[in-house]
């Protein structure tokens, strides 16, 4: 049933002359003009544009969610937090008290929400509404990521262990995706597993080293990642106790009276050894004058030890015991010096240089000690020395080195016949397969 005020506007409509005077006062009428405003409201159908893309942020950032709307009209656009059901904000209006949301639009059509120092609480969906009747709507996700941290527990600090020790060293992380942890060792030296073989990295939370040895002494870096910037690490010292080792490579050396020779020994220990040298009868050799000492590092737990002894005399000759001791224990190395006369020094010289180019040895220090034992024995071989040769070529020939040549030559210089040659050389033959034969 129509009402009396459109009755009454369908009678002036009809009558000409009053349509100048109907026009003004629709125009001027305040109720009218609501009349109009409903008609629009009517035709107008809101809707959506384009989807609402999903956004990844990392903690700290910013984040922006934008809704487009077309042919919104008088209707209002607002954004909710999905799991919450929070009103976050109404056209320009934020509603929330969380001062990090903001909301801005664009021609009456782009309405973007702005999140500010995004933070891994703010991950989930947000719903973008017009209140139409039914309410119209879509939903965006918010993705935040989280670069990885390490934590302080049950993350394995600095460590000290026996050898032997069975060791597992732990590292726990946290992030947004779940970090990857990978071990290791600072040096670049590669990890020996508890199989024997050795890799550059091990991935997982636990570094297991069974048996620690020395060698696994040493800084590990426990790094995590999720492939979100940065990623960390942390350094996890490993320390490996041990009682003292000693190494000696020549335990008989030869020096001439009235020169200079220096003793060496490599020790190994952790805690760090007290390093010092003794004679034969445990009497410790005193630094300064003759004797000089140093102590030279080589690695985290290997240190080189040397003595050097000038202008030897008869009384600096015998055996020397370099010592090395900790918390652990101790242990030592000896070292036996013995004489070598001045003459057989020359003779060694004047071989070489006989023998240059040859790469066969030709005096071997077990000689010239065995040799020295004998020159001072006796007088008869010092004033002799033809017999002296013949002795070191023996020597030659016990040791495994055989020189056609050598015994030409010898055969030679005293003058033996092709027949004497012969006997001599089957003689000296017969001196090395004699002990074999009688084994």
């Amino acid at each position: 049933m129509p009402s009396i005020r459109a009755t009454h506007f369908t009678k002036l409509v009809k009558q000409p002359a009053a349509n100048l005077l109907f026009i003004l006062i629709f125009m001027c009428h305040k109720t009218d003009f609501s009349l109009i405003e409903t008609a629009a409201d009517v035709i107008t159908d809101p809707k959506f544009s384009f989807p609402i893309a999903n956004v990844t942020a990392s903690v700290g950032r910013e984040a922006f969610l934008t809704c487009v709307v077309q042919d919104l009209g008088s209707f209002k656009v607002a954004w909710l937090r999905v799991d919450t059901q929070t009103i976050l904000t109404i056209q320009n209006h934020v509603i929330t008290k969380n001062q990090r949301i903001g909301i801005t639009n664009s021609e009456h059509k782009t309405w973007t929400m702005k999140i500010k120092d995004i933070k891994e609480s703010d991950k989930g969906w947000y719903m973008c509404q017009i209140n139409t009747d039914p309410m119209k709507s879509q939903m965006g996700y918010l993705d935040v990521v989280v670069p990885p941290d390490i934590l302080d527990y049950p993350t394995s600090t600095d460590m000290v262990v026996r050898e032997g020790s069975n060791v597992t060293l732990k590292c726990a992380a946290t992030g947004s995706p779940e970090p990857t942890i990978t071990w290791r060792r600072e040096n670049g030296v590669a990890i020996e597993l508890a199989n024997g073989t050795e890799v550059l990295s091990v991935e997982g939370v636990n570094l297991v080293l069974p048996r620690v040895k020395r060698q696994h002494m040493g800084a590990y870096l426990c790094i995590a990642s999720n492939g979100v910037p940065p990623s960390v690490s942390k350094r996890i010292t490993l320390i490996v106790h041990f009682p003292p080792m000693i190494t000696v490579q020549n335990q008989l050396i030869g020096a001439v009276e009235s020169k200079g020779v220096t003793l060496e020994c490599q020790s190994e220990a952790f805690p760090k050894s007290i390093n010092y040298w003794t004679r034969e009868r445990g009497d410790i050799v005193p630094p300064g004058g003759k004797y000089t000492s140093n102590v030279t590092e080589i690695g985290e737990y290997r240190s080189s030890m040397k003595l050097h002894i000038n202008l030897l005399t008869q009384a600096e000759f015998g055996a020397y015991r370099c010592v090395a001791k900790n918390s652990l224990g101790d242990t030592d190395g000896t070292i036996k010096l013995y004489r070598i006369p001045p003459n057989a020094v020359n003779y060694v010289e004047n071989a070489e240089g006989r023998y240059k180019g040859n790469n066969k040895k030709r005096v071997k220090s077990s000689e010239l000690y065995h040799q020295s034992k004998m020159t001072d024995g006796g007088s008869e071989e010092a004033e002799n020395p033809g017999k002296r040769k013949d002795m070191i070529l023996g020597n030659e020939l016990e040791d495994g080195y055989y020189d056609s040549a050598a015994v030409a030559e010898h055969c030679q210089h005293h003058k033996l016949t092709v027949t004497a040659t012969l006997l001599f050389t089957t003689s000296l033959l017969l001196r090395k397969v004699a002990p074999l034969i009688d084994v």
